[in-house]
């Protein structure tokens, strides 16, 4: 193991220390001995031990060698998978930049709040606009879509 370790904050070390178990626990359901585990996974007893107690020293690779040993190595996979903090930044930043790209394709002209809130019903599709099973429309049905918000809008506005 590592002489200096990171500096975790105490929720972070209780993550380690629960991995850790889950992996002694893994291990026990398997009737795996440590001393079986440790060489199979090409380390010491030691830093087993280090790693089923959540040790913040013992590297990520020592984590994933058990992980492979006790079968579990594509659990890794789904860190940071679905990331919804991630994706809602993404998404502020993809909104402010595409409401600044709207009012300079737009102009001066400004489109009232209340209409932005309130979605037109969606026109019935053609024949042969809508493949069934798929998330799939014809180009004529999107661009109907988009024409038809702004005449319903100029309407009102008269």
């Amino acid at each position: 193991m590592a002489k200096k370790t990171a500096h975790l904050l105490p929720s972070t070390e209780a993550l380690l220390l629960r991995l850790g178990g889950r992996l002694r626990l893994a291990r026990l359901r398997r009737k795996l001995t440590a001393k079986q585990v440790a060489e199979r996974a090409g380390m010491a007893p030691m830093t087993l031990r280090g790693l089923e107690r959540g040790g913040a020293g013992v590297t990520m690779g020592a984590y994933l060698s058990v992980m492979q040993v006790l079968g579990v190595e594509k659990d890794i996979d789904l860190i940071a998978k679905i990331d919804p903090q991630g994706r809602d930044l993404q998404d502020a930043r993809l909104g402010s930049s595409a409401r600044r790209s709207a009012k300079a394709k737009m102009g001066s002209a400004t489109v009232p709040p209340s209409a932005s809130r309130s979605v037109p019903p969606v026109p019935e599709a053609p024949e042969g606009a809508w493949i069934p099973g798929e998330d799939f429309a014809s180009s004529e049905r999107l661009a109907r879509l988009l024409t038809e918000p702004t005449s319903s809008l100029q309407k009102r506005r008269r």
